[in-house]
C-alpha cells in the first residue's frame, strides 16, 4: 500500500503562520524601541534571515514527510506559499500599526524620505515635497508591494532550497 503524499498547502499554512507570528513579534519588538520607522538596513537584514530560516524548516520538514524526496516545484510551492501566508500577516499587521498603533506612521515615514533626500542633495524641495505628498497620499500601494516582495523573495528561497534539498523518487 502506498503512503499518502503530504500536501504543499498544509505546510504553507502551518509555516505561513509561524512566520507570520515571528515577523510580527519582530515587528512590533522596533515598535517598542520606537525604530519602526527606521530606515537601518540591519532590520531588512534580520527580517530576510529570519524568513530564510523559517521557509528551509518547512521545505526540510515537508521534506522529511515526504520519505525524504522533494521535488523542485514543491519547493518553489512551498517558498511562495509560505511567503504568501506571512505576507498576508504582515498586511494586517501594517494596516493596524498605521491606523491603530501609530496614526503618524506615513507622516513618519515621509519625513524620514524627505530627511534622507535632503541629506543626499540630489532633489529640489519641489521634487521632496512631491514625493512627501505621494508617500502620504499613496501608502496604501504599499500593502501590495509588501505582499508581491514576500512571494518573489520566498519563490527566490524555494528555489536555492529547492536546488539544495531536492532529491527525485527512484522510477521503479
Amino acid at each position: 500500500m502506498e503512503e499518502s503524499q503530504p500536501k504543499t498547502g498544509k505546510y504553507s499554512l502551518n509555516f505561513g503562520l509561524i512566520l507570520g507570528a515571528i515577523s510580527v513579534v519582530f515587528a512590533i519588538m522596533l515598535y517598542s524601541m520606537d525604530a519602526h520607522t527606521s530606515q537601518d538596513p540591519s532590520n531588512t537584514v534580520i527580517s530576510i534571515i529570519i524568513m530564510v530560516g523559517v521557509i528551509i524548516w518547512g521545505i526540510v520538514s515537508f521534506r522529511k514527510a515526504n520519505g525524504g524526496f522533494l521535488a523542485l516545484g514543491e519547493a518553489l510551492k512551498l517558498g511562495a506559499g509560505i511567503a504568501l501566508v506571512s505576507g498576508i500577516i504582515a498586511v494586517l499587521y501594517t494596516m493596524f500599526l498605521a491606523n491603530v498603533l501609530d496614526p503618524e506612521f506615513t507622516v513618519k515615514i515621509a519625513e524620514n524620505q524627505k530627511a534622507a533626500g535632503e541629506a543626499a542633495g540630489v532633489m529640489t524641495d519641489a521634487q521632496l515635497q512631491q514625493q512627501y505628498d505621494g508617500t502620504i497620499n499613496y501608502f496604501w500601494i504599499s500593502y501590495p508591494i509588501i505582499l508581491i516582495f514576500n512571494i518573489i523573495t520566498g519563490l527566490i528561497i524555494g528555489l536555492i532550497g529547492g536546488l539544495i534539498l531536492k532529491k527525485a523518487k527512484p522510477d521503479y
